[in-house]
């Protein structure tokens, strides 16, 4: 790989340009001035370079021809002016005279290429007669986080023959302006910032150097970058809003007097370095003699090189501290017609106008601050040479200098020394190229591990020098090295070395992502483009490490050439054999061909002809030169692609005329009866039609119908001496695979015979091409499904490779299990397509029972026993049978699990099942799939077990219709699997399952209550009470116990029902969750203590598994694990279900003031939350009469609560919440015997409060189990009082007054002695206060203290009806 010219931009508007700057009438275009060039950007050898022509040349310019003269005149039109070009490409300028042309990139749509485009064009003079003489780009970093390291923005640096430099924006706004000497500006230069490539490398700072006649200035880039934002920013607000002035930033500059120097043309400033002790002591012992003094560290001192005469060239030294930088005092004057340019007392003047308004006139010139002198130190003497030009390394250690000879020397920079010359290139520029190596390039065997930091990458560099007077580009090895490269390129050029990049970056924004920048540019005026010079890396070498370069660079060459976009493979074929060929090295060259192998854009053809090219050319030489393992490459690739070849052919043939047709009835392929063979049908339909219900899935006609790559292929395939083996790691992809060898053979559009003989010739396993057909026909199960007469194809394929040598021992019996047999029966268990498994071992059973009874007629030919209906069996027959019934169970099964019911159709992916993940999944493994395809449906409890209730088809019409009409036809289906695992989906085992997988799923999401409601009702549906009480010991101990302990903990903590926060931490749920949690607690505890009554009257189940499945193995089933557990305490549990009764009603009633443990004794506290399997020390006998009196008061919270969430209209009970009806009997009939409280007063408290809530109704229907009447009209005696107070007291009506008036005074003392505000209904009809009075008096016998009382109270309220 060489040197190669890239064209990367183009002019666009060239003829524009050279009429705006040369705009003399009869100037032509400068796009016109030259024909085309017969050998541009050709490479030039050493025998067509002209070295000698400079006399020819000169005698031909003598010939006085005016029309030549005038084509070079216009040809070379950009000699004469200043240019500059970014070194990022995003600006260019040419100026000559007063006038300058800015270009900026644009992308050209139609002709696919960057384009510079005029952006700006104007006079940039400010003073009468001034011209502009130097001008540079410089793109400065952006300050903004989202690009660091980018370019914001580039300035545009201009000198003039004044002295001024002044500074501008891309649309060619002044910044800002500066006079720092009065002599013409010769040269302007920049220095960015680079990071050192080593530690000892002294950090470079950042600079813009202005060189004069006699003085050379250096202005700080840092000041530099944060002055020219300043003025940016402020043209952009002053454009805004008008009138501002703002101070800007002062620029930090240095000014050295440059003495003992005839002239100066050109400079390059080399930046701070440091002597080495040696010369330190050299230059002292020299300058100051034999007793001069050394300090002890070198100085930093600042280098310039400057070249013209006297000395040709110059050293200088500045010493760092010996001259204090210069602050520019500057102000900016924005553009205004009010203001003019300011001037500032200091130095330098600054200035901002709007390029309508007109120049000011200057009536005075800024004051010039003094140059501190500094003497060149030494230089290299040549009286008669005159240096033109001065081009500095990107590594600052070397320069190229050119002078009037056409000479061009390469100076040392730190010693200051000629170290080579080059004759014969007059007027020549010169620019540099550095080449950075790549990481595998290194020529070294030991590579650093990951952690160990990695060195710097080694760099060349290139000298590039154009000679105009020949047209000729060339580029040269440093510093002894061999010219590399050399371009025709026309005598009309430019070339551009900025030598720096972006300014504003530092050792951290410099390592972040920066742009791509070009490091020379050759210009040229005749066709307008922009080309750069590209040079790897490996020119620089020699010898066998630059061989070895060679060979990698031409594997890039090689991976470019296969990223193209448009690929010819003709061409691609040739240029590809000639890298490989022209490769040296073994190992890049099988890396290379390995490259070529594996990408996909090479069609067979070429990758075919480019290895058989490959192999002939090693054949051919000496075979110990040779590598053997890349002709074994070459070879077994070949090989490979001989045999896709051979099949594709195949494939695109078709069948042969002469191939005879299988049979092509299902019935006797398979060799199934009539209705076996209906059922079958049946089951793959039914199968069918619920994976055509699915939910819609794209699908892209591409992925259906693609075949194998040819580099996947080659991949997947490997040879191993004369046979063919398939790759290890294969396992997605193995169904592509046998697709492209098989599938046309199983579609019948190929000839199965010929397939398989040429996999047997090209040396394939048998075994291996059954697992290739077995891969593709699963993974086809879709288009098996549309067209299941394919089996008859795949049954005359599975034959012949049957009949394939090795397939089958010969030591095969039929007491033996075949290897051969036994691999298709472990791939058709393990596939997850049921289907076409099913299909598939059919086939092979078919094949294999014709093996048989071939085999056995040849064993039992001579028998005399033998028969029409006689029928081998063998080991392998059996297996083959309970490998089909658990293929059609496990069908069955997967299309219910298939199935989606509409609510939830677009639920998540289906479960897959396999044989072999059933036959580990363990004798629950069936229940387990079933339960968990139920719990996704949202099938609810209830109508689970009236699906099952119609299994046994005793239940009428009427009961039939309850089923959901969606469901009917999936209840249907759940009963066809019911029917087929009748052992494994028992109703107990069933609903047992269910019942742990809603508890599994509310443990993940404790906010869904709901989930834990409906495990216990899966629970309450389970008929066997040894099922059932494991399954709920199972339940309480792994996912209730602690939850539910923290809930008591945390109310007995806080005292009454907690708030949501304090649920969520201390429970892990919402108190709406606790609430319905601890109902469900509750109830678990209920079935639990029915079922370990139940389970003493009852026998265990036993488990069976049907007979296909009877090798069942795994981890042990829900079922097994509840049958084991231990059985519980019952009055342990009772203690648990009395709390669980508590805490819920605090919960759901919000009750305050409760501690719930307070309402126990020692005892009992001592044995709540222990494993209720266990024997613990329970209270028994009598209760401290305090703890009774508080369990009394909470009862009575517990009734107040339930009566205040009734509704108040009077309603019956039936009108309360569902589960809210059972609060009283719970109270009164469990809680109340359970904590020693009467239940009489709880009886009685309850009727008072529904009294008191005026649900007199209700009050009347709970009086009838009240034991003790007596107490009771006592109570409502109050509470009737209560009410006439309020209407005759509280109302303060005239007709209460005149009432009042009238009643017994006994009557109104006591009326006026109650309280109405105890009432929580006040607002009661006195006519049920009447019907209250009256069942008062039927409760109060005669000789009562209060009969008499109830007497007047019966005629007060009459009094007090009869107005009404």
């Amino acid at each position: 790989m060489s040197c190669s010219l890239l064209e990367f931009c183009r002019i666009q508007e060239l003829k524009a340009v050279h009429d705006f700057l040369f705009p003399s009438p009869g100037s032509t275009a400068a796009a016109g001035g030259e024909s085309a060039k017969s050998k541009n950007d050709s490479e030039v050898t050493w025998d067509e370079a002209d070295w000698g022509s400079w006399e020819e040349e000169a005698e031909e310019a003598k010939q006085p021809d005016p029309q030549s003269g005038r084509l070079a005149q216009s040809a070379s039109w950009l000699q004469d002016c200043v240019l500059s070009l970014s070194p990022t490409n995003d600006l260019m300028v040419i100026a000559r005279e007063q006038k300058a042309v800015f270009l900026s990139p644009k992308w050209k749509t139609g002709q696919e290429e960057m384009q510079l485009a005029v952006s700006w064009s104007g006079a940039l003079n400010a003073e009468d007669g001034e011209c502009v003489s130097s001008a540079i780009c410089i793109p400065l970093a952006s300050q903004k986080r989202s690009s660091i390291g980018r370019p914001d923005w580039t300035c545009i640096v201009v000198g003039f023959t004044s002295g001024y430099v002044r500074f501008y924006t891309e649309s060619g706004v002044q910044l800002l302006a500066q006079l720092l000497n009065e002599d013409p500006v010769l040269q302007l230069k920049c220095r960015t910032y680079e990071i050192p490539r080593h530690p000892g490398v002294t950090e470079q700072h950042e600079e813009l150097s202005i060189l004069y006649p006699t003085a050379l200035v250096t202005i700080d880039g840092f000041s530099l970058f944060q002055s020219l934002r300043a003025c940016r920013n402020q043209v952009a607000r002053a454009t805004a809003s008008g009138n501002d002035n703002i101070q800007p930033p002062p620029l930090a500059y240095k000014k050295w007097g440059l003495q003992d120097v005839d002239s100066i043309v050109d400079h390059a400033s080399v930046g701070i370095t440091s002597l080495c002790p040696f010369d330190q002591m050299k230059n002292a012992s020299i300058l100051g003699g034999y007793h001069a003094t050394i300090k002890g560290s070198p100085p930093a001192m600042s280098q310039y090189i400057t070249v013209g005469s006297g000395p040709f060239t110059g050293f200088f030294y500045a010493v760092e501290g010996s001259s204090q930088p210069l602050l520019s005092h500057v102000a900016l004057a924005v553009a205004s017609k009010l203001t003019s340019a300011l001037f500032s007392a200091a130095s330098g003047w600054l200035g901002w106008k709007h390029k309508n308004e007109e120049e000011p006139v200057q009536k005075q010139k800024p004051k010039l601050e003094p140059a501190t002198p500094l003497a060149v130190r030494f230089g290299l003497p040549d009286s008669r040479r005159h240096g033109e030009a001065i081009c500095l390394s990107p590594c600052n250690t070397l320069a190229a200098v050119t002078d009037d000879f056409g000479r061009v020397l390469l100076l040392d920079v730190t010693r200051g020394l000629a170290i080579r010359m080059w004759k014969g290139y007059r007027d020549a520029q010169v620019g540099w190229i550095q080449a950075a190596e790549a990481l595998q390039e290194r020529e070294s065997g030991h590579r650093p591990s990951p952690s160990s930091p990695r060195g710097p990458g080694r760099v060349a560099q290139f000298l590039i020098i154009y000679a105009p007077r020949r047209g000729i580009l060339e580029v040269w090895g440093t510093q002894q090295g061999p010219r590399v490269g050399a371009f025709n390129v026309g005598k009309h050029c430019r070339l551009l070395y900025p030598g720096y990049r972006i300014m504003g970056l530092n050792n951290v924004t410099s390592q972040g992502c920066q742009p791509h920048t070009q490091q020379v540019c050759l210009v040229d005026a005749t066709t307008g483009t922009l080309r750069t010079v590209s040079v790897p890396f490996h020119l620089a070498l020699s010898d066998k490490k630059s061989e070895r370069a060679r060979d990698v660079h031409l594997v890039k060459k090689l991976s470019a050439l296969l990223k193209a976009k448009e690929l010819c493979q003709e061409t691609l074929q040739k240029e590809a054999t000639g890298i490989l060929l022209d490769i040296k090295y073994p190992a890049i060259k099988k890396q290379a061909l390995e490259t070529l192998l594996s990408n996909k854009k090479v069609s067979h053809s070429s990758l075919s002809g480019i290895v058989e090219t490959l192999l002939g050319t090693l054949q051919s030489q000496d075979p110990d030169g040779v590598d053997e393992a890349l002709c074994q490459l070459c070879s077994s690739q070949l090989k490979l692609l001989r045999l896709y070849g051979t099949i594709e052919k195949m494939h695109a043939e078709g069948q042969e005329e002469d191939a005879t047709a299988p049979d092509s009835d299902l019935s006797s392929v398979l060799r199934l009866g009539q209705a076996d063979l209906l059922r079958l049908q049946s089951m793959l339909q039914r199968y069918g039609e619920e994976e055509e219900g699915r939910r819609p899935t794209v699908t892209f006609s591409e992925d259906l119908q693609a075949e194998l790559p040819l580099h996947s292929f080659l991949s997947h395939l490997e040879v191993d001496g004369a046979s063919v083996k398939v790759s290890r790691g294969l396992a997605d992809d193995g169904g592509h695979l046998g697709s492209l060898l098989f599938w046309k053979c199983v579609t019948g559009e190929s000839s199965p015979d010929g397939v398989c003989r040429t996999l047997r010739d090209a040396g394939m396993v048998p075994q291996q091409l059954l697992s290739l057909l077995l891969a593709a026909w699963l993974s086809r199960e879709r288009d098996v499904l549309q067209s299941p007469e394919m089996v008859i194809h795949l049954h005359q394929l599975i034959s012949l490779l049957t009949s394939l040598p090795g397939a089958v021992e010969d030591s095969w019996d039929l007491q033996s299990v075949s290897p051969w047999w036994q691999l298709m029966r472990s791939t058709c268990s393990q596939a997850a397509s049921p289907a076409a498994a099913l299909l598939a071992a059919h086939a092979g059973h078919s094949v294999a029972k014709s093996l048989v009874g071939g085999w056995a007629e040849t064993k039992f030919q001579s028998a005399e026993a033998m028969t029409d209906s006689w029928e081998a069996l063998s080991l392998d027959l059996e297996q083959w049978a309970v490998l089909l019934r658990q293929l059609e169970d496990c069908l069955l099964l997967q299309t219910l699990l298939r199935c989606h019911l509409p609510p939830v159709s677009s639920a998540g992916t289906h479960q897959r099942v396999t044989v072999r993940s059933l036959l580990e999944a363990g004798r629950g493994g069936v229940a387990d799939s079933v339960a968990k395809w139920l719990f996704r449906q949202n099938v609810s409890p209830q109508l689970l077990k009236e699906t099952l209730s119609r299994k046994d088809g005793a239940k009428g019409p009427e009961e039939a219709t309850t089923l959901e009409p969606q469901f009917t036809r999936v209840a249907e289906l759940l009963l066809s699997v019911c029917a087929q695992f009748p052992c494994s989906l028992d109703p107990d085992v069933l609903f047992a399952h269910c019942c742990w997988e809603y508890v599994v799923q509310w443990n993940k999401d404790p906010e869904e209550g709901r989930h834990l409601s409906w495990a216990v009702d899966h629970l309450r549906c389970i008929t066997n009470a040894h099922v059932q009480h494991g399954v709920a010991v199972m339940m309480w101990s792994t996912f209730i116990d602690k939850r539910f302990s923290a809930c008591a903990f945390l109310m007995d903590k806080v005292g009454k029902a907690p708030k949501d926060r304090l649920c969520r931490r201390d429970i892990g749920m919402s108190d709406r969750a606790v609430t319905s949690f601890l109902a469900a607690c509750t109830q678990l505890l209920q079935i639990l203590m029915e079922a370990d009554i139940v389970s003493d009257e009852m026998s265990a189940p036993l488990l069976e598994v049907e007979d296909p499945w009877v090798s069942v193995e795994g981890p042990t089933s829900i079922v097994e694990l509840a049958l084991e557990q231990r059985h519980v305490h019952y009055p342990l549990v009772h203690h648990h279900c009395v709390l669980a009764t508590i805490l819920c009603g605090i919960m759901r009633f919000s009750l305050r003031g409760v501690k719930p443990l307070a309402l126990f004794d020692s005892k009992g506290k001592n044995s709540f939350f222990k494993e209720l399997t266990s024997i613990q020390l329970l209270p028994s006998g009598d209760v401290d009469p305090n703890i009774v009196s508080l369990r009394q008061m909470f009862l009575q919270k517990l009734l107040s609560g339930w009566v205040h969430i009734l509704p108040q209209d009077g309603a019956p009970a039936s009108s309360a919440p569902p589960e809210d009806e059972a609060w009283p009997t719970l109270a009164i009939e469990l809680l109340a015997p359970a904590l020693q409280v009467s239940a009489d007063v709880l009886q009685r408290h309850l009727v008072c409060e529904l009294y008191s809530h005026g649900l007199d109704l209700l009050a009347e229907e709970a009086m009838l189990k009240v034991e003790d009447p007596e107490v009771l009209a006592s109570q409502l005696l109050v509470l009737t009082g209560q009410r006439l107070a309020y209407a005759l007291l509280h109302t303060q009506t005239k007709e209460g007054m005149e009432l009042l008036a009238r009643l017994p005074p006994t009557l109104c003392t006591w009326l006026k002695a109650m309280d109405p505000q105890e009432l929580k209904n006040k607002e009661v009809p006195i006519s049920r206060t009447g019907r209250l009075v009256t069942r008062v008096i039927e409760l109060l016998p005669e000789n009562h203290g209060q009969y008499m009382l109830a007497l007047n109270l019966i005629e007060a309220v009459e009094a007090m009806v009869s107005p009404e």
